[in-house]
């Protein structure tokens, strides 16, 4: 009897957990709205068992739901986020109606992670506050002022290649370009040498690899997902403590070295440092509480090696597949250069408006983010329909399936930067293209990372030639445990120095 007993217990738990899940996979339903058919315990979340990208899920998603109205559903474990899937709507979101989705949702956990409490993820009043006093760190003036930093790191880079060249005919890229970004946001964000191109072991780029290996398992991105509140009062980080250790070293060495020399460089941190507060551990008006400041310093470091030596893989990879766009490229910084008396100088990096065009399309093929986050902040009606987002509501853009859809972009898988030269920008959606976002949130240093590219592209394309190596297969593949937009494995090139 005991045991029947035991097995009808089961049975009613059983039960009870699967009506509970199919309820919470029936909100989208309920709505009538069009969704992707949900699996019983991932949701639509099977991505994060590590079989598919990220990038590649939601363009799966992407596809499946456009047409069927301006936006589709999905289920990350039990909870609903919604797919958007219409521009118009995109535009509602970004700009039109932003103050009903100011906030990205995305977690972080000030208390027990400070460095997380970053401008990318902060919400409302604190996020808008530490916009409005960090915007005019990133106006073209002040990114002049940084330019001769940005230069000298890619001279640097152009000596150490051509070295390099002389030693080996096969070269792996990926890790190259990680080591000069590095150098150049060490120098920006710290006003520290990192020196990672003659030693890739140096701190700055350790923990910039240790950054991108998943610190979180998976009960922990669960929670962070679909009951963040808990991850809150259990105190799950994002940042590894290690990482945090060094980089809050970083910052509390750096300032305390620039105040008691009385040292400016014009770089990030001066501009961080002219916002201290007298109290550490409080900000006030326009002054940055220490962690604060430490915090701003962790993510222009995050994106700006990270984003801008991923898209500089991209673009060198599509350059070496086709080899003429490569040679107009450099024709093109060869030209420029000749106007402006061979150096390389702001107005004349300013003046390459091709390579604009390339870095642009790889954008568009390998967008580093691949989908954009937005949280409803109070209920929606979604413009020309029936629809109503719920306040709390998590919003995914699809930017990579966006920016591969054919009826946007034609013969999407076709590397091809003649897609943004003036006329052709002027015929797509304003929204078509969102590799940084758009309206109030879009990137604060998107100005920084392109000139950094910029200047990166134009150093190679002038002194090297490359082509695909016998290590590098053609199509890359992606790396399905980044969320960035990243290849697997590296990439490996052959280049030959230009004489």
């Amino acid at each position: 009897m005991e045991i029947l007993d035991a097995i009808i217990t089961v049975v009613m738990i059983c039960l009870a957990i699967y009506f509970y899940l199919d309820k919470k996979h029936s909100y989208w339903a309920d709505r009538s709205v069009p969704h992707v058919k949900p699996e019983l315990f991932f949701g639509n979340s099977r991505t994060l068992s590590r079989t598919e990208s990220f990038a590649m899920m939601f363009q799966r998603f992407y596809r499946e739901l456009k047409g069927l109205g301006p936006i589709g559903g999905a289920y990350l474990f039990t909870r609903p986020v919604a797919v958007v899937t219409d521009l118009e709507l995109l535009k509602c979101i970004f700009v039109k109606d932003f103050q009903f989705f100011h906030d990205r949702g995305t977690y972080f956990n000030e208390k027990d992670d400070p460095l997380s409490a970053h401008m990318f993820n902060l919400e409302g009043s604190k996020w808008k506050t530490l916009r409005n006093k960090l915007s005019p760190t990133f106006t073209s003036g002040k990114m002049k002022m940084m330019f001769p930093t940005i230069v000298a790191a890619g001279k640097q880079f152009n000596d150490f290649m051509a070295e390099n060249v002389k030693k080996e005919s096969e070269l792996e890229m990926k890790d190259l370009l990680a080591r000069f970004t590095t150098d150049v946001i060490g120098m920006c964000a710290f006003g520290i040498e990192c020196n990672s191109m003659k030693d890739p072991n140096a701190q700055f780029r350790v923990m910039g690899r240790k950054l991108f290996q998943s610190s979180t398992g998976k009960v922990n991105r669960f929670l962070m997902t679909v009951v963040p509140e808990l991850a809150l009062k259990l105190g799950v980080k994002t940042t590894k403590s290690e990482v945090s250790n060094f980089f809050m070293a970083a910052v509390r060495e750096t300032i305390d070295y620039r105040v008691k020399n009385n040292i400016q460089r014009n770089d990030f941190m001066d501009l961080l440092i002219q916002m201290r507060s007298p109290d550490e551990h409080k900000s006030d008006g326009d002054l940055l509480s220490f962690n604060e400041i430490a915090a701003q310093a962790f993510v222009f470091y995050i994106a700006g090696f990270e984003t801008s030596s991923t898209l500089l893989t991209w673009t060198l990879y599509e350059l070496s597949v086709n080899q003429e766009i490569q040679t107009k490229g450099r024709q093109h910084v060869q030209e420029v250069l000749g106007k402006h008396g061979e150096q390389m100088t702001y107005e004349s990096v300013m003046d390459m408006k091709y390579l604009d065009q390339i870095l642009n399309e790889a954008l568009r093929k390998y967008p580093p983010a691949p989908v954009h986050f937005r949280t409803t902040s109070k209920d929606y009606q979604v413009p020309d329909s029936k629809t109503v987002i719920q306040a709390g509501t998590r919003l995914f853009i699809p930017v990579f399936g966006i920016h591969r859809d054919p009826d946007i972009f034609p013969d999407p898988d076709r590397f091809d930067p003649e897609r943004f030269s003036p006329e052709e920008v002027q015929k797509r959606h304003p929204y078509a293209w969102t590799p940084f976002g758009e309206g109030p949130r879009i990137c604060i240093g998107l100005r920084f990372g392109m000139m950094q590219a910029r200047i990166g592209l134009a150093y190679l394309l002038k002194n090297f030639r490359f082509s695909i190596g016998e290590k590098c297969t053609v199509p890359l593949e992606f790396d399905v445990k980044s969320f960035i937009v990243a290849p697997k494995g590296g990439l490996w090139l052959r280049v030959e120095k230009i004489k």
